[in-house]
């Protein structure tokens, strides 16, 4: 395996409103073999998955502007096979939104928070080398 294809192996992108989600979570990968980016909307996010190579990403689902399944829906147009998770503490308000979305084939994993930081390292390594 090349330089460039273990950058892209490793690349991970959080997209959540909340900005001391988004630190907790560059926290958790920071001394990690995996990249982090960080978008704080899904607008922001799509844009980062237009133009930068993901191997996983996480959406909050409950955001202001697009919601996750909304951001879902969208990078779902043009990259079909990047591994995403929606994060959430609601999912039962969205169950519907999610219900509909799975039906459409959007090929997504729900990840309820809060959620450890070790739990979701291995959570990230296990999903990798698994798709490897």
């Amino acid at each position: 395996m090349n330089k460039q294809s273990m950058n892209y192996m490793n690349k991970l992108l959080v997209i959540d409103d909340d900005s001391a989600i988004r630190k907790s979570l560059a926290l958790t990968f920071e001394n990690s073999r995996f990249a982090i980016d960080t978008a704080e909307s899904g607008l922001e996010g799509i844009s980062k998955v237009k133009s930068t190579p993901y191997s996983l990403i996480f959406i909050d689902l409950k955001m202001p502007g697009l919601n996750g399944i909304e951001t879902l829906r969208s990078i779902r147009e043009f990259n079909k096979d990047v591994i995403i998770y929606i994060f959430t503490a609601f999912h039962r308000e969205f169950f519907r939104e999610l219900e509909k979305a799975a039906v459409e084939n959007l090929n997504f994993e729900v990840v309820n928070k809060p959620v450890d930081s070790h739990q979701l390292l291995e959570l990230v390594r296990n999903t990798l080398i698994n798709k490897e």
